[in-house]
C-alpha cells in the first residue's frame, strides 16, 4: 500500500469527514454511558501542514485554509474549527488533527478508542503520538479484520453498548474497495448492531457509485443508511477527486437535521466553481 495521508491532510475531504466525525462524537457523549470508537484506517493521527508532503500538494489551502479564512458561524463548522485550534495549541501552529486526535479530543475519560494502521511506519508514529493516553489502543493490523477481532467492545468484563466505527480506506482498489468495506460493516452490524458506522468514499464520477449504493441500501440497519456528500468540482472526471462522501449506517437520531446546515455552508465555502448541488444528504435506506 503506497498511500500516505500526509500529502492530503486538511483537504476538502478531511474537512467533510472531520465535521461529521465530531458531530457523531457529540451525539454519543450527550449520554453519560461510556462509548467506544474504532478507527480502522487511522494513519498517524497528527500532521504538519508545513511539512514537505503537505506543501507538495497544497491541498489544505482549499480545505481547512479556506474555511479558516471565512467568517464561519454555523455551529458544527465552528465546532470543527475550535478542535483544529485546540490541536494547534497543543502541537504547533501548522498542526492538523487526524481522526484519532479528534476522537481523543471529543470523547471522555470513561470512553475507549482503538486505532488500526497497517503501514509499519505510520503505526509507529501513531503509537508514539498517543503513548500518554490510556484510553487509546493502537493496533498495527488490518482494519477490516479488526471489526471481527475487536467487536463487540469491552472494557474489562463490561461490554460497551454505544459507539462508532470509522472506516476510511485509501481506495487503492478504487470501486472494488467497497466490497471489503461494506463486508466489514455487515460483520460489524452482526456483532455490534447498536453502533453507528461511517464509511468515507471519494467522488470522481458520482454515477459509477450507484452499484455500491445499492449494496449499502441492503444493509440491515435499524437506523437507516444516509449518504452525506460534498462536491468541490463537477463530478465529470475520473482522473481527479471532485468531492467525497460518507455513508452513515445507523446514524444517531436527528443527525441528518444537524448536518444539513453544515453541508449547505460547506457547499457555499469550498467549491471551486458554482454548482447546482454541491452538497447532498440522501437516505439510501430509511430509518426503521
Amino acid at each position: 500500500m503506497n498511500y500516505r495521508h500526509a500529502f492530503h491532510a486538511g483537504n476538502h475531504a478531511d474537512v467533510l469527514k472531520h465535521v461529521v466525525l465530531l458531530a457523531l462524537c457529540d451525539a454519543l457523549t450527550a449520554k453519560p454511558a461510556a462509548c467506544f470508537a474504532l478507527d480502522t484506517h487511522a494513519g498517524r493521527g497528527l500532521y504538519g501542514l508545513g511539512d514537505y508532503a503537505a506543501r507538495q500538494t497544497g491541498e489544505a489551502d482549499s480545505g481547512i485554509g479556506r474555511l479558516r479564512a471565512a467568517a464561519v458561524e454555523e455551529p458544527l463548522l465552528r465546532r470543527y474549527l475550535d478542535a483544529v485550534d485546540a490541536c494547534r495549541a497543543q502541537a504547533g501552529a501548522d498542526a492538523y488533527p487526524g481522526s484519532p486526535w479528534l476522537l481523543a479530543h471529543a470523547l471522555r475519560e470513561q470512553d475507549r478508542i482503538a486505532c488500526c494502521e497497517l503501514q509499519p511506519e505510520e503505526a509507529a508514529v501513531l503509537k508514539a503520538n498517543f503513548a500518554g493516553d490510556p484510553r487509546i489502543a493502537v493496533h498495527a493490523r488490518d482494519g477490516y479484520g479488526a471489526v471481527r477481532a475487536l467487536l463487540p467492545p469491552r472494557d474489562g468484563d463490561v461490554r460497551i453498548n454505544r459507539g462508532l466505527v470509522l472506516i476510511d480506506p485509501p481506495y487503492e482498489l478504487q470501486l472494488e474497495e467497497f466490497t471489503p468495506a461494506l463486508g466489514a460493516i455487515r460483520e460489524g452490524l452482526k456483532r455490534w448492531p447498536q453502533a453507528s458506522y461511517a464509511l468515507w468514499y471519494p467522488i470522481k464520477q458520482r454515477r459509477v457509485l450507484q452499484r455500491p449504493f445499492r449494496s449499502a441500501a441492503t444493509l440491515e440497519a435499524a437506523g437507516g443508511v444516509l449518504a452525506c456528500e460534498l462536491l468541490v468540482r463537477p463530478d465529470d472526471s475520473p482522473l481527479r477527486m471532485n468531492g467525497s462522501g460518507l455513508l452513515l449506517v445507523n446514524p444517531p437520531w436527528g443527525l441528518d437535521r444537524r448536518l444539513g446546515p453544515a453541508l449547505k455552508a460547506l457547499g457555499e465555502l469550498l467549491p471551486e466553481a458554482r454548482m447546482a448541488e454541491p452538497s447532498r444528504l440522501e437516505w439510501l435506506r430509511p430509518a426503521a
